[in-house]
């Protein structure tokens, strides 16, 4: 599955910062000040003509801190925890309730929580994954390792080995699926929730790829 522009990182909501402590709250508006920058940076100048010494200029950071948050660039617009909420509800669903179906929920409900509120840095990070070869590179390994934790998570999951070859193609197709929603999403003026396209793509998948 693709890093959210997935993401699914997803910034804390106003309530989950409520219950941090001030060290934690200052954190995270340090790494949300430093993407911000980033964001209005690369939208004025372009991506390959703005630097990390320019992003901490506008942050009002030093270059050492954006590299105590972010290993590099392309890690400011996607650095994303997908796979830690997914997994957690994916554990937490019924023992008996088939794997895709499993997924396909917890990937939907991680993910409904904070859409709406951030909507808008999905949609400014998917624009710039279509435009920046570096990011769409970073993209897909990201999505490379999400689909690896996914699938030792469905293994644990189903009694099987986390090698087995049936999960892999299963979630390969579920993170080809994910992309052209997302694709979808960002290239038809974003019609209706992303939550709901997501679905749909889910649904094709979980019907056996009938068209």
């Amino acid at each position: 599955m693709p890093t959210m522009p997935p993401g699914p990182a997803s910034p804390a909501t106003a309530t989950s910062q409520a219950n941090l402590g001030l060290r934690a709250r200052k954190k995270l508006r340090t790494r949300q000040a430093i993407r911000e920058a980033a964001y209005r940076l690369i939208e004025e100048q372009g991506y390959d003509n703005t630097t990390i010494e320019q992003i901490a200029a506008a942050a009002e950071v030093s270059p050492s801190t954006i590299f105590r948050y972010f290993a590099s660039k392309e890690h400011i617009i996607l650095t994303a925890d997908f796979a830690g909420p997914v997994i957690e509800l994916l554990l937490a669903r019924p023992a008996d309730e088939p794997p895709l179906i499993a997924l396909r929920r917890a990937a939907t409900e991680s993910l409904r929580p904070v859409y709406r509120e951030f909507e808008v840095e999905f949609a400014r990070r998917l624009k710039l994954v279509r435009e920046v070869p570096a990011l769409r590179a970073q993209m897909y390994e990201a999505q490379g390792r999400l689909v690896e934790a996914v699938s030792m998570a469905l293994a644990k999951r189903a009694g099987r080995q986390e090698d087995d070859i049936e999960l892999r193609i299963a979630l390969g197709a579920l993170a080809g699926a994910l992309t052209q929603a997302l694709y979808a999403w960002g290239d038809h003026g974003r019609p209706g929730e992303l939550v709901e396209i997501i679905e749909r793509a889910l649904a094709v998948l979980q019907r056996g790829l009938t068209l």
